[in-house]
Order: C-alpha cells, then structure tokens, then sequence
C-alpha cells in the first residue's frame, strides 16, 4: 500500500517532457505508427509479454479471495474445516508460483523485445550518422549526438516494454480489483473510488515541481558534463594548463556542482512529502472503508471474510489508478524518443554515391579543377537545430563563396603546393577531393573522371591524406594502421612502417606493434603520428 505511493512519485518524474506533452505538445505525424513498425519484428515477444502481464493482473485478484473464504468458510467455529485451511494454504503457495513463473517470463519477453530495440535504433542511428558529411560533425554538438545514441534509444525501448506494459498492468488490475469490488460490494466501492482526487492532486501539483527541478538538474549535470569532457580530454587539458586559471575552473565548475547538490535536496524532500501525502491518504482510505465496512458487517450486510478482501482490494487499487491518470503523459512521452530518434535518422546524407556510380579503377593521378566554385553548406542543409548549441540554428544566411572559379591542373608525379594565406581555401580545396564537401559548381576530376561519379568507397581508397592534426584512436599501432586496410598482412604493415621511418620507433616500444598508443596518440610526437598515420 504504502510502496504504491513512492512509485507513483517517481513515475510522476520520470521524464522531462512530461509538462509540455500536458501543455498540448503533440508529436510528429507518423511517429507512433513507425514506432509501432519498428517494434513488429519482435511483435510475438511482444504478445507474449503482453499476454503475461494480463495474466498477471487477473491472478493479482486471487489472494484477497483466499483470504475472505479463509475467514467466511474455514475459521468460523461453526465450521472449522482443516481441509480447506491446507487446501488454501497449497493455493496461495500456487498463486506465488506461478506469479514468480509469470515474473520470471515477463522480465524475460520484456528484455528480448526492449534490448532487441536497442540494438536495432543503435545499429539504425550508428550507421546513418558515421555516413554524415564533415559539415555535420563541425556543427553538431557531440553531447547532443551520444544522447540520442544512448538517452533517447533507451526511451525509446521503455515506450515498448516498461511504459506499455505498466499501463497495461494497471488496467487490468484496475478492471479486476473494481470487478471483485463490486461484486463484494458496490456502495463501499463507490466510497473508495471517491477517495480517489485525494490521491491525483497531490500527485500532479508536486509531480509538476518535480519534473521542473528536476530537468534543471539535468540539463546542470550535462553543463558539467561537457566541462569535464571538454577539460579532461588530452587537447583540453593541455589548453587549461597552458592558459587557464585552476581557481576560476574550480569557482565555475563549483557553482553548477553547488545547485546540482541542492536541487539533490530538493528533489529528495520533495519526493518524501509525496510518498508520506499519498501513505496517509492511503492509510485514511483504508481507515474509513474499515470503519464503514466493519458497520456493514455488524449489521450483516456484509461477512467478515468479504470486510478483509475488501481492505485488501482498496490497498491495491490506488496506486494503478494514479498511474492510470497520467498514463497518456507517460506514453507519449516515451514516443517523444522515437520521434527523436527518427529525427536524426530522416536527416537526409548530403553527400552520397550518384545512383549510376561506378568503382574507380586505380587512377594515374591527374587532379583537375574546372571552375570550381564552392561556399559552405547553410546550417539547415546539413545539420538539426535540436543538435545545435541552444538548439536553434544561429544563422540561416550563406558563409558567401570561398573558391571563385578555380582552375588548375596536376600532373601525375608532380609536387604541388597550395600557398596563401589562413583563410584563403587551401584546406577546402584538398577536402574537395575526396568528397569531403562538394563543390557549389564546377567539377574536380581524377584521371578525367568527375569525383561524383564514383563510390565514394573506390574513392577515398584511392586518396591518401595526412592530416595537420593527426587522429590516432585509443587502440593498439596494428589496429590503427589496419583501421584504412582491414585485410593488411603483417609484412605490409612493417614494410609501410620502414617506408615511413618509424619502425625502429616502432619496434623499441614495449609491446611493438600491439602497443596502445593512448587518447588521439599523444603517446608519441606529433611528428611520429603523422608517419603513423
């Protein structure tokens, strides 16, 4: 009875959207329906699963029954039958069972289906965003993409499985309980039924609170977040010992970590008030259908037996029913995450293979540049305002052109230098090539054949770039050299090594080649990752 009140409580706070979905927020057209799709493939898990939860919401019914015949049939001194005592007990023994058998499967259908749909959005969203043009990730917030990887995907599962199937619990422990009710009794089931507001005001006014304090605290937690991402990974923290001021990193990281710890007590007394609010109604509730209860039964309107099922009744009715009330704000909350995350996934790939591209066959090497003109893509052409810092886009104009009909020749075998000044599109002009951007207009050829015309697969095999600011991942050498040319044997990659002057190096660390190098290869120079890479 009373643990009734506490879940309720955090069901009330469980999501942070839950107060604009009550303000009228609807979701995209569509998304339920897919959602629905999606879930298809596991829909004889889900059958099951939900065939399960509606079996256990009818035997939730049975122990108070027992219960009543133990009182009305078995105890009475008229009829002291120990036969129906053992046979009662060996039913609720029964009851326990199988609720646990039903328990057992229900986790068990639960968890195919929802970490079935894990794996699948992950898969979905993993592949379509490493697809992503350059443009994308250089307006993109990382946070903001690993959340819909991970925060969204989850809430996502929850709509299928936990949301879905809570509401289902609930109604058909409502339906049941309320029927045995009224079968026991239906004035004393009106009177516990109008006891009912006492339980949604409360939850609703302080749920309200909660969610607000609540994703202020998620949204400082992620403010904390990004600080310690930004400060902790080796190109930050060289920044901060080399310019930043430890005392005002503390000072600001505090301020945060401050109102993290009171919204923390907050949330905490809060949370209490509303389980103790809802215990004391509960216990108020119980109380008066004792009292009138215990009346019917003294002028025999009702057995006793019937008197304690009933009590036993009203302490499992609350609960669902106050979860029942704020069932259509938990459901579409969830499907918020799938309208998230089919946000990311309908984000169209600015730059793909042509429909008729063709493999390109190993080039001699002639680069051509013929008028090439070439401005960067406009924020909404690229990237999502829900990805973008503040979640807007911060400018809808063109950065204006940066190459103005470019047109230049290089020969294979020849060295060719690209000199200007910071800004003058010597970085772009390389990008263009392997299809980093794509010209405005124009065309850039190799060997006479346009970029666009060719997978983009043949092509960047075709290209080899050493970058200014070389990207090792945190693997082993072998793994990272490996990582262009998966099939590479052993000989190639010493031989590429010698080539590169960096086998000795190499070959002098502790475990040679299956050495990690550590976070973006700050284990070894500059100079060394750029040979390695």
């Amino acid at each position: 009875m009373f643990g009734g009140g506490g879940n309720g409580a955090w069901m009330l706070m469980r999501h942070g959207r839950s107060d604009e979905l009550e303000k009228g927020y609807k979701l995209a057209p569509g998304t339920i329906p897919r959602a629905l799709k999606l879930a298809a493939k596991y829909k004889f898990a889900i059958f099951w699963f939900l065939a399960v939860t509606v079996g256990a919401g009818f035997l939730a019914a049975v122990p108070p029954l027992l219960l009543r015949a133990l009182v009305d049939r078995a105890l009475p001194p008229r009829h002291h039958d120990g036969h129906l005592v053992l046979w009662l007990a060996v039913a609720g023994i029964a009851v326990a069972v199988i609720s646990a058998i039903i328990g057992l499967a229900s986790r068990y259908l639960s968890s195919k289906v929802g970490e079935g749909l894990i794996f699948d959005l992950r898969s979905q969203l993993f592949d379509h965003v490493q697809r992503m043009p350059v443009a994308f990730f250089t307006r993109t917030q990382t946070g903001a993409l690993i959340s819909r990887l991970n925060n969204d995907v989850i809430g996502a599962q929850s709509a299928m499985t936990g949301t879905l199937g809570n509401v289902v619990t609930s109604l058909i422990t409502v339906a049941t309980t309320i029927a045995v009710m009224l079968y026991l009794n239906w004035e004393l089931t009106l009177l516990a039924l109008a006891l009912l507001p006492a339980f949604v005001f409360p939850s609703k006014r302080v749920g309200k609170r909660l969610q607000r304090i609540t994703r202020e605290q998620m949204g400082l937690n992620a403010d904390m977040n990004s600080t310690m991402q930004e400060r902790f990974n080796v190109s930050g923290a060289m920044v901060a010992k080399l310019f930043g001021h430890p005392d005002r990193e503390l000072e600001s990281f505090s301020g945060r970590a401050s109102r993290v710890r009171d919204i923390g007590v907050k949330i905490a007394v809060y949370s209490r008030t509303l389980f103790v609010t809802l215990a004391l109604v509960s216990a108020v509730g119980t109380a008066v259908v004792i009292y009138v209860g215990g009346r019917l039964a003294l002028s025999h309107r009702m057995s006793t037996g019937d008197v304690v099922a009933f009590v036993a009744y009203v302490g499992a009715l609350y609960m669902p029913l106050t979860l029942l009330t704020n069932s259509r704000v938990d459901l579409m909350t969830s499907f918020v995450s799938f309208e998230r995350v089919f946000e990311v996934l309908d984000l169209p790939h600015a730059i793909s293979d042509a429909p008729d591209a063709v493999p390109m066959e190993a080039p001699l090497g002639r680069i051509e540049f013929r008028d090439v003109h070439f401005r960067y893509p406009r924020a909404n052409e690229v990237s999502l305002a829900s990805l973008e810092m503040g979640g807007a886009f911060e400018e809808e104009t063109t950065s204006g052109e940066v190459l103005h009909g470019v047109d230049f020749v290089a020969e294979p075998g020849m060295t060719v230098a690209l000199v200007g000044p910071s800004g003058a599109g010597k970085t772009t002009m390389s990008n263009l090539i392997p299809r980093l951007y794509d010209v405005t207009s124009g065309a850039v050829l190799i060997d006479g054949l346009d970029v666009r015309a060719v997978t983009l697969e043949s092509l960047r095999d075709s290209i080899g770039v050493v970058a200014q600011d070389p990207h090792l991942f945190h693997d082993t050498i072998r793994n990272n050299l490996r990582y262009a040319r998966a099939d590479a044997t052993d000989d190639e990659l010493v031989a590429a090594c010698k080539a590169a002057r960096i086998n000795d190096l190499i070959m002098s660390l502790p475990e040679g080649y299956d050495t990690f190098v550590g976070e973006r290869g700050y284990r070894m120079s500059g100079g060394e990752s750029a040979r390695r890479s």
